[in-house]
């Protein structure tokens, strides 16, 4: 069990290779959605790691890995969010400030009123390793709803989203380092 959404399996994909200095284990790591353990969509590639011998132990994840956790948590509903009132109104995001914007909502709602969000992923998010970095690419779309004083919900516009982004990874004081940079 990772957590509450998700659980990963992780078995030996061939015998182990024992020598004199080392052995070497190969491990297929599957993540699917907890209590729902089922077939990924993906295939799993092998690979290899460059041959070093100056560290007691190497680890390394496949893009398969990424590609099945992203599967597991997109079924377990984890790329959709709500931002509350609560959390709006902390930021000052109200419905004036999309009329600013977006004419049409200006013309709907004279009176400022309070914004909920409402963030959703319309597919499963696609991660791609590269030699330096990891790429994920997330579609999805974001609506807009207006809290209005009898406690209703009337929703304003919806947004499609598509975001590509680079994360770069880095080492620096013993802690691992991670660097978002949005592409698009």
């Amino acid at each position: 069990q990772i957590d509450d959404l998700a659980e990963v399996d992780y078995s030996l994909s061939s015998s182990p290779a024992v020598f004199q200095p080392f052995i070497d284990l190969d491990l297929k790591g599957v993540v699917f959605p907890a209590g729902n353990y089922t077939d990924s969509p993906y295939v799993a590639a092998s690979f290899t790691i460059p041959d070093q011998s100056d560290s007691m132990l190497y680890l390394a994840f496949s893009e398969y890995f990424f590609q099945t956790s992203s599967f597991a948590y997109y079924t377990a509903g984890a790329f959709n969010m709500t931002i509350a009132e609560e959390t709006c109104s902390y930021f000052n995001i109200n419905t004036e400030i999309f009329g600013s914007i977006i004419p049409e909502v200006a013309k709907y709602s004279v009176t400022p009123y309070p914004v909920m969000l409402k963030l959703m992923s319309t597919e499963i998010p696609v991660i791609s390793l590269q030699r330096d970095s990891f790429m994920v690419q997330i579609q999805g779309s974001m609506e807009v709803l207006a809290i209005l004083p009898d406690s209703t919900i009337q929703s304003l516009f919806t947004l499609n989203i598509v975001a590509n982004t680079s994360i770069f990874l880095n080492i620096f004081d013993q802690k691992l380092m991670g660097s978002l940079c949005l592409n698009r």
